[in-house]
């Protein structure tokens, strides 16, 4: 009896880090996915879209991406309809292998070069698939692992699915610099962005064979057992008045402010690095990984904090941090390489003129002007141009040691905002539903939150310093007003008695 009563609750744990472990490869493999579009927006523009308008072509592509996250909270709800009616681990099974098909099929569709708007259009169709995928994923990981979790202990062990957002973009721009770094720049922008997208398939594979092996969780196990899983979990959700209120509460209080705290930490940054600021490929893809590498083990320390203190408090700080800092922070970021406020070394900057045949076969003639500046900061300008194509201009920015980890803290600063709104909010969500309806439930809040406040982030930042007369920190205004608005809807109607329940 001893020896029974020690070994239970360590195969007990045992068991729950195997559930944590199956349930987090498989979300961050499709997160990577997802994310490898947004990565290489700047040279998936000039591959899909026409090229006699760059802006146009990269808000094009910032579109795209945007699309699969509109399409998710659908996904939310076809996916998490069925996670409710035949069980979490097929309904996340069915949606790897569609999120790794779409990953795949795009490494392979032709250039716009080759077949015209065909090939924006296929895109577009696979991100949607994609998004709709991710709408099903998530919720089905998160309510798999805190099924299993004990209720006292949830915001710890949830956040381990959170990091798998974070850890997918990491494991994105990992692949992407690595595999830059194999074939070269000029190959690379040529073919080689294909081969991270075609590589997600043998990621998939792996992690198909993986969650073959789970079981149901126990929660929807017991519910299923006893004939208390409901006919029509969509009606249920959003059709009786308590529940859509709790739907609500946490689109509103909760996951809108989220989704924008964590694009912008993330990717309007690295867009704003990139375009705005103009900061060369591999500097720029540097800079954010290193930030999310520091950043990422703070999704476990306020999730397990949460389990102590509530989890609203910590979100709302989180959001609060964003609304106050955001601004002076990309200030502080644009400042870093504003050429204009430098003072150059007219000695060492120069030219260098190349002629070389381009991917048509036609002459062209490339002009690199660089200039160099007192504090270390190096400025490439460089033009081409083709006898039959009009001028081609791009500036580049290569940071000094100094400022790039200036910038990489300035990028830590704002992944830890995100870590403090997105670690707790999977056990938050996990508590505002009941077992029979969960799926379908925090499924939909969260990816209308993520997929269309959030996701659009990049796109309606950008766009909005595009205006006339915009300056380069106007687009910080969308993701300011969302948390805002969520912070006080979350201050006003959110307290302890409304998330911390075993809902069980």
């Amino acid at each position: 009896m001893a020896n029974s009563s020690v070994s239970t609750p360590v195969e007990g744990k045992n068991k729950l880090w195997g559930v944590i472990t199956a349930s987090s490869v498989g979300t961050l493999i499709e997160w990577y996915d997802f994310y490898i579009f947004g990565s290489l927006a700047t040279i998936l523009s000039t591959q899909f879209f026409p090229l006699e308008n760059p802006t146009a072509a990269f808000l094009s592509t910032l579109a795209t991406f945007a699309a699969g996250f509109i399409v998710r909270p659908f996904g939310a709800l076809v996916f998490g309809r069925l996670g409710d009616l035949i069980g979490r681990k097929y309904t996340f099974l069915l949606t790897l292998v569609l999120m790794g098909g779409s990953t795949f099929a795009i490494g392979l569709i032709p250039g716009f070069a080759t077949i015209g708007y065909a090939a924006p259009i296929l895109v577009l169709l696979l991100r949607l698939i994609q998004g709709l995928a991710l709408g099903g994923e998530y919720g089905g990981a998160a309510t798999y692992v805190a099924e299993h979790a004990p209720p006292n202990r949830r915001g710890f062990y949830t956040s381990f699915i959170q990091t798998t957002a974070t850890m997918g973009l990491f494991l994105s721009l990992g692949v992407i610099l690595l595999i830059r770094h194999l074939v070269g720049v000029d190959a690379f922008n040529s073919w080689g962005w294909r081969i991270p997208f075609i590589l997600s398939s043998v990621l998939v594979f792996v992690s198909i064979v993986i969650r073959m092996k789970m079981h149901e969780s126990p929660l929807f196990a017991k519910v299923k057992a006893e004939g208390k899983t409901v006919k029509n979990p969509l009606k249920e959700s959003f059709g009786k008045k308590e529940n859509l209120k709790m739907v609500l509460l946490a689109l509103f209080g909760a996951t809108a402010g989220q989704g924008v705290i964590w694009y912008t930490g993330q990717f309007y940054a690295l867009s704003f690095i990139q375009k705005t600021m103009s900061v060369e490929f591999v500097q720029s893809n540097y800079i954010i990984a290193i930030g999310l590498l520091l950043a990422t083990p703070f999704f476990i320390v306020f999730g397990g904090w949460s389990d102590k203190i509530g989890r609203r408090n910590i979100m709302m700080a989180g959001m609060l941090c964003g609304i106050l800092f955001y601004r002076p922070i990309y200030k502080q970021m644009y400042a870093l390489s504003d050429v204009t406020t430098m003072v150059e070394v007219p000695a060492s900057s120069k030219i260098e003129r190349q002629t070389n045949k381009n991917e048509a076969g036609e002459s062209q003639v490339v002009q690199t002007t660089e200039r160099h500046f007192a504090d270390g900061t190096i400025q490439r300008k460089i033009t081409s141009q083709t006898e039959n194509s009009k001028l081609v201009e791009s500036t580049e920015i290569v940071l000094p040691t100094s400022s790039f980890w200036i910038l990489v803290a300035l990028v830590f600063v704002q992944v830890l905002f995100v870590t403090m709104v997105y670690g707790p909010i999977a056990a938050f969500l996990v508590e505002l539903f009941p077992t029979n309806i969960r799926y379908t439930s925090m499924s939909l809040p969260y990816h209308i939150g993520n997929g269309v406040f959030g996701g659009l982030t990049p796109f309606i930042a950008i766009s909005l310093t595009s205006l006339p007369g915009a300056t380069p920190f106007d687009g910080l205004w969308y993701p300011i007003g969302v948390a805002a608005l969520c912070l006080i809807i979350g201050l006003v109607y959110i307290n302890k008695n409304t998330y911390n329940t075993t809902n069980d």
